[in-house]
């Protein structure tokens, strides 16, 4: 993993959810420059998370960087908006998306190129790095079962025998894992989803027994804990499935 200022980064984090929170809601058109940059910076997080920040695949460049420049490539975009065009739309927010986050990731890889180093790879050979970082899933299922399965897990067969090895590695930061976690849980599940992994294991608020994520949940019945275990299982395997591996690689 790189090394980059967590606190700093947490901070910028609740700076932009501030920020978001004091913008009123009206049509995009009504908004000021400003407002569209700090509506549209977690678009930025979200895209530079896609890029995997490996040595050979970003060069110095870390996470912050990223999206440092992406940053740089929304505010480039919202400068050349074509109000004309948005207005036609039908969906003028998956619009502006759209024009946003072509010119966003475009910054972005222009920037790693320029920081990989004085060695260049030939164009086929970094996109081969990007696309198999992607669809590394067994990296991923890793990643969500050591941070939530594993608290619950009891023996397993011998084909997972790679669970029981023992972690050696550094603890995480607890309060920038849970910011992450909590992020990545709004974007993949629904809300019965979210909640129960989040009460589970008290992302943002105090553990929680079965029992009282099913009471507070709705979820009546005998089996009402069974009900809130087979939801756990259920939203890990959605992250698994939706989340790329690129977006996990710094704690890996």
């Amino acid at each position: 993993m790189k090394h980059y200022n967590i606190q700093n980064y947490i901070r910028y984090k609740n700076d932009v959810e501030t920020s978001i929170e004091k913008i009123e809601n009206k049509d995009w058109h009504e908004y000021t420059s400003s407002e569209l940059i700090t509506v549209f910076l977690p678009l930025v997080e979200n895209l530079a998370r896609k890029f995997a920040t490996s040595q050979q695949a970003s060069g110095v460049m870390d996470i912050t960087d990223l999206i440092q420049e992406g940053s740089v490539g929304l505010t480039k975009a919202v400068a050349r908006i074509d109000w004309n065009t948005i207005s036609e739309s039908e969906d003028k927010e998956k619009t502006l998306k759209s024009f946003f986050s072509k010119r966003i990731k475009g910054q972005i890889r222009r920037s790693i190129d320029i920081n990989r180093g004085a060695m260049r790879l030939p164009e086929h050979v970094t996109n081969s790095i990007r696309k198999n970082f992607g669809k590394d899933k067994k990296m991923v299922a890793m990643f969500f079962n050591s941070i939530f399965l594993s608290i619950d897990a009891g023996t397993r067969d011998d084909d997972d025998m790679l669970y029981q090895i023992e972690d050696q590695s550094q603890p995480y930061n607890h309060d920038f894992l849970n910011l992450y976690l909590t992020s990545l849980l709004k974007t993949h599940l629904n809300e019965k989803e979210y909640n129960v992994l989040r009460m589970s294991y008290g992302l943002d608020c105090d553990k929680c027994s079965a029992k009282e994520i099913a009471k507070e949940l709705g979820i009546e019945g005998n089996g009402a804990y069974v009900r809130v275990s087979q939801l756990k299982k259920q939203a890990v395997d959605k992250l698994i499935e939706n989340v790329d591996h690129s977006q996990v690689l710094d704690f890996l």
